[in-house]
């Protein structure tokens, strides 16, 4: 086997690498003193750019595309923001000892995210979904998102000491303010940015670098690798893959015991078991002020790898014949992502 067909055959996300980088080095090479405080600053600056691009990049006419598909996408609402937490409340109630106290709370960070938006549909395209109603809900759970996971977040992580006060004021000033400057600025800027979507990628993808070395800069000058060990991350890590297994399958069923078509039944379960690590670590970094973020982020580090791997697996499995016939546009997708 030669090496390139070896490095095709490693299901690992160049993204997750670049990722599992910048914890590293933030290892090696913390912040301190004043490195902290700009860091923090240029962390804050990166949020709302980030914000701000998606709402510049969004288009209204797109985003409500299939929303004649309601029942859909009250079905993806309540995986999104009603299945996923009861399951992680759940997991809590049955087992409160089996992890520390912040990484339960990183588990339940990942039950109220939002869904993706390119991979949601970039599975959906491969398996021969329905990929206009995918778009639409995972655009859906994003904008609402903004709002909801604060909400959830101050009835929920409150009770795992996790949730800060002044969260709700702040993802309104760092979120949802730049994302309504975006759309308002869509007219004079909206065409220049869909224009340079790979330059804008990168600053996308810069801008949770940053935050993952400054999370975890400010984790490891507070002991976080004395905080975790080897059998807490196992646990850790399968706790997830039961959490997106159980998930995959109530989805799976329950939408086929609904009456919904089998291209419905593909974007519920795709577009309903994913989690944002784009939205994730931002809001996390607001909604946990003053708390371990660098290992309460962890949980879902690992759940962004592990949705990747097996959603990529399971739409292979469910495109067949109709793969041949959507997987450029899927595969362009899941690159973007």
């Amino acid at each position: 086997m030669t090496i390139s067909r070896l490095r095709s055959s490693i299901p690992v996300d160049p993204y997750i690498a670049a990722i599992v980088g910048m914890v590293g080095l933030a290892t090696l090479l913390p912040l301190h003193g004043q490195g902290t405080a700009i860091g923090g600053h240029a962390t804050d600056v990166a949020i709302a750019l980030l914000f701000f691009l998606h709402g510049a990049r969004l288009s209204t006419t797109e985003a409500l595309v299939g929303a004649r598909h309601w029942r859909l996408h009250l079905v993806i609402f309540l995986a999104t923001f009603g299945l996923f937490p009861l399951l992680g409340l759940a997991a809590h109630a049955l087992a409160p000892h089996l992890l520390t106290p912040a990484l339960w709370t990183g588990v339940i960070l990942i039950c109220i995210l939002p869904s993706t938006v390119q991979s949601s549909v970039a599975f959906t395209s491969i398996a021969g979904g329905n990929v206009s109603a995918a778009l639409c809900s995972a655009t859906a759970s994003n904008l609402v998102g903004i709002v909801t996971t604060p909400l959830l977040a101050g009835a929920l992580l409150s009770s795992h000491g996790g949730f800060s006060g002044t969260a709700a004021l702040d993802i309104v000033v760092q979120l949802l303010l730049p994302f309504l400057a975006g759309q308002f600025s869509r007219p004079l800027i909206g065409g220049w940015v869909i224009g340079h979507h790979r330059l804008l990628g990168l600053v996308d993808r810069g801008s949770i670098l940053l935050i993952v070395y400054t999370a975890f800069s400010d984790g490891v000058s507070h002991g976080i690798w004395h905080q975790v060990n080897a059998t807490q991350m196992v646990t850790v890590f399968g706790i997830d893959m039961v959490l997106l297994a159980l998930v995959l399958l109530i989805t799976h069923f329950g939408s086929g015991l609904l009456g919904f078509s089998r291209e419905d039944r593909i974007a519920i379960m795709f577009c309903g078991s994913k989690k944002s690590l784009a939205s994730g670590l931002p809001m996390a970094s607001l909604m946990l002020a003053g708390q371990p973020v660098g290992l309460i982020v962890l949980p879902l580090m690992l759940f962004h790898q592990i949705q990747l791997m097996t959603c990529a697996a399971l739409a292979r499995s469910y495109g067949g014949h109709a793969q041949a016939g959507s997987g450029e546009t899927g595969g362009a997708l899941l690159q973007a992502h």
